[in-house]
């Protein structure tokens, strides 16, 4: 394949590079409009000129700074550069996040590997390289974030913003120009192993934290990719790839608003396919998802790359292409602009379908434009483009030992962010009074993740998803374990500790160790959870789906057995997704819930068993009353909920929102300002929070709505709004929340967008299962269809504070 593209190359005569009467291409003038531009240039170019810019190539950076070397997947055949190169290249697939590499020596490599592919063709067009970063930037030695579930349960979407632009910070500085991330996928069957990846089961949670992710990274420079569009996470059965069941109204009302606010909002510039297919149509294939509502109604612009080998998937796994070309035209013809990780469908094969008509060379045309325009914008076609980034500036290149460690991608401002975000996202569960600890002279610290580094972290950071594959490689970055943290939180107590079992190996024999342990303590400490992996070598993440809630391995009957004794237990949770609990629910003194919280996480772990901090942080997912309630959401509607026409009650042990404090907060005087509006106005109520208890602390205020009748089923209630609350102790706030009409909207039986008038409840809650104060308002007048231009979000703020991007 990639010979056939060479001799095409060989074989196509060539445009002129330039009017002979100027001295700078019109596509290196920085003074003409990026579209002149960028049409100038793909008048230029040859077929085989402009497929190249629409693939990548997976390569690894060289920890010795020399030329990256194309990475080799066991699901491609390996590539030649030097056959590719004389036509250009459109992308780098992760040069930080396939092997191990010092930061500058990488940087150093991506630069060099710039220079060749600059130099190698006639345009000297580079690569834009692009790279993951879903809980921070996944390269050797970067700081690894809390995982979005984790972002989720924060509620904090400045702060999120805040983590965003300071993992683009560090991409941009090496090199990288493009992001994976943020996922907005919603959370329908916590079953899925990529539900660590999510930010919960709301969609307006995961909208308004995602658009500020998105925010955080394109201030940084960095193009933000949205993932998975649309339906990943509705999968049957909660399984990687699976076919997506999901209704037109579902689509529409719960998997797409997060994509809409993120893109109108953050300005997002990329858009990643999913792999699953919606009643039959593959997303890669999808002209209706990718062009008619993506381009045409919401007007994207930017460009849409396909998620790893979901273009050849559409011949060998959905069975609708009969070839490669094939594939290729269904994928560019529905809208995939880039094909990701390497060269499969987009080059030869692509070129093949031009060639007998199967695909316009306009289809071809059209991609590369958008990928042109990116690359413009980015400043890539600029004369003066320098693939030396700001790290290495000033330094000498021909050195590169002498460049090793210069750069550092973990810095005192990185993980002070880290602990915070960690800090926010602990939730604590229940609570009889046990915590905060208060000086236990014996600690019984028990379980499987108690002392393992590695337990803060999900699947795609970089020690999980790269560092496994090269044992004896270190970690890159400081990981404390909880042993670590508690013995330094509480210096003066004795701590013994006993595994008791493994994640999931359902080892038995040492039980009984860690009840006798348990027995001789003040407390018991049990840490339980998951081991991130891939496909399989993990209990949470890509490919690690579960049967059932129940917690992996033999990790109940540990805690069973130690409920058994008279030590009160309190239960930590270091996991990617909520696990029934069974007695601990009633039994057990307390428990802590904490995501995959990064590599501060234990200490945030061992301040909030200590008092030190107060958790604030609230469940993104319900946290279910056994283990075999899924697929369930707090969204469900009436009949989903629990009722006499079935013995099986789906009430969760928490609901969604729910978080305890070590203080109490009071709400009162709500008054509605307006509880009458048009189908196109707003309500605007105040109410005020105090917080009653000896401490400060933060509250989540939460705002749902309830429609209790609608022209189609509707969820019970559904997130419209919600705000963290700082409160000294005896501090009262007066709130004002504004609540636009078009919030109330959903997709009726047409398939339009309605606001329809009638009654509506605006519930201020604790969580989805606490509400502390309810107003009865009403729409008016006739129905209304309000369309992509239509308010987004509601406003909770105190009274004469400016609005803040909390909701």
């Amino acid at each position: 394949m990639n010979a056939n593209v060479a001799e095409e190359n060989e074989n196509t005569t060539t445009a002129p590079l330039r009017d002979e009467s100027t001295t700078t291409p019109l596509w290196n003038d920085t003074t003409a409009p990026v579209a002149a531009r960028v049409e100038a240039l793909v008048a230029a170019m040859t077929l085989a000129e402009k497929t190249a810019q629409l693939y990548g190539v997976w390569v690894g950076a060289s920890d010795a700074g020399d030329e990256v070397a194309p990475h080799q997947h066991d699901m491609e055949e390996a590539v030649d550069l030097d056959a590719l190169l004389p036509t250009g290249l459109g992308q780098l697939t992760r040069p930080f996040g396939t092997v191990p590499v010092d930061p500058a020596l990488g940087a150093l490599s991506l630069a060099r590997t710039q220079t060749r592919i600059v130099s190698g063709n006639r345009f000297g067009i580079p690569a834009l390289a692009h790279d993951e970063c879903l809980a921070g930037f996944s390269a050797w030695g970067a700081t690894a974030y809390p995982v979005p579930l984790s972002w989720g349960a924060t509620f904090d979407p400045d702060l999120v913003e805040r983590m965003a632009a300071a993992i683009g910070r560090d991409m941009r500085a090496v090199g990288v120009h493009q992001g994976l991330a943020p996922v907005l996928d919603v959370v329908r069957d916590a079953r899925w192993g990529r539900v660590e990846e999510t930010i919960g089961e709301d969609p307006y949670l995961v909208g308004t934290v995602g658009t500020a992710y998105v925010r955080g990274l394109e201030s940084a420079g960095i193009v933000a990719t949205l993932k998975h569009f649309a339906g990943y996470s509705a999968s049957r059965a909660g399984r990687n790839l699976a076919p997506s069941s999901v209704g037109p109204r579902e689509r529409a009302d719960v998997l797409l608003p997060p994509f809409e606010m993120a893109i109108r909002e953050g300005g997002a510039r990329s858009v990643m396919n999913a792999y699953t297919d919606t009643d039959g149509v593959p997303s890669a294939a999808d002209e209706d998802l990718l062009t008619g509502l993506l381009r045409d109604t919401w007007g994207f612009d930017g460009t849409v790359v396909a998620d790893y080998f979901a273009i050849a998937f559409l011949k060998t796994l959905h069975g609708v292409a009969a070839d490669w070309a094939g594939a290729a035209a269904l994928a560019l013809e529905a809208g995939v602009d880039v094909e990701l990780p390497n060269v499969k469908t987009y080059g030869a094969p692509l070129a093949e379908a031009v060639a007998d008509g199967r695909v316009p060379e306009a289809m071809v045309d059209r991609a590369v434009r958008r990928t042109l325009t990116q690359k413009a914008r980015l400043g890539m076609l600029d004369p003066d483009w320098n693939p030396v980034p700001a790290a290495l500036e000033g330094a000498d290149l021909d050195r590169p030992e002498a460049l090793r460690g210069r750069i550092d991608l973990d810095g005192p401002q990185n993980r002070q962010l880290a602990r915070t975000i960690a800090q926010k996202a602990v939730v604590l569960l229940s609570n009889d009074g046990t915590l905060p600890l208060d000086r236990p002279r014996r600690i019984a610290l028990l379980g499987p993740n108690a002392d393992e580094p590695t337990a803060v972290l999900g699947c795609y950071s970089f020690p999980q998803h790269i560092g496994v594959r090269h044992p004896g490689t270190p970690h890159g970055i400081e990981l404390p374990t909880l042993r670590d943290t508690l013995a330094a939180e509480f210096p003066e107590a004795e701590i013994t500790f006993s595994r008791g079992t493994g994640i999931d190996d359902g080892e038995l024999t040492g039980i009984p160790e860690a009840a006798r342990v348990a027995r001789e303590a003040d407390i018991a400490v049990v840490v339980l959870g998951d081991r991130a992996g891939l496909f399989g070598r993990g209990t949470s993440g890509e490919g690690c789906d579960a049967e059932t809630l129940a917690l992996p391995g033999a990790q109940q009957q540990l805690l069973d057995a130690l409920l058994d004794e008279e030590t009160p237990v309190v239960t930590v949770l270091l996991a990617g997704r909520p696990y029934a609990l069974g007695r601990a629910v009633g039994e057990g003194a307390a428990i802590v819930q904490s995501f995959f919280p990064g590599e501060e996480g234990t200490h945030a772990i061992a301040g909030v068993l200590s008092g030190r901090v107060n958790p604030s942080g609230r469940l993104p997912v319900g946290v279910p009353s056994g283990p075999g309630s899924q697929p369930a959401t707090y969204l469900g509607a009436r009949l989903a909920h629990a009722g006499a026409v079935s013995n099986v009650d789906p009430t969760p042990a928490f609901a969604f929102g729910h978080g305890l404090s070590y203080t109490r907060f009071d709400w009162t005087d709500l008054r509605v300002d307006v509880h009458e509006a048009p189908t196109d106005g707003e309500f605007r109520l105040a109410f005020t929070v105090r917080n009653t208890g000896e401490r400060s602390g933060t509250e989540v205020v939460q705002l749902y709505l309830h429609d209790p009748v609608a022209s189609v089923v509707q969820p019970v209630e559904r997130l419209v709004g919600y705000a963290r609350v700082d409160l000294e102790p005896g501090e009262a706030v007066r709130l004002r929340a504004t609540v636009p009409a078009d919030l109330a909207s959903f997709t009726g039986r047409d398939g339009r967008r309605v606001v329809e008038p009638g009654e509506l409840e605006l519930r201020l809650a604790a969580s989805s299962a606490d509400h502390r104060l309810v107003a009865g308002v009403r729409l008016t007048g006739t129905a209304r269809y309000p369309d992509h231009t239509r308010r987004l979000r509601s406003v909770i703020v105190r009274e004469r504070d400016r609005p803040s991007g909390a909701a």
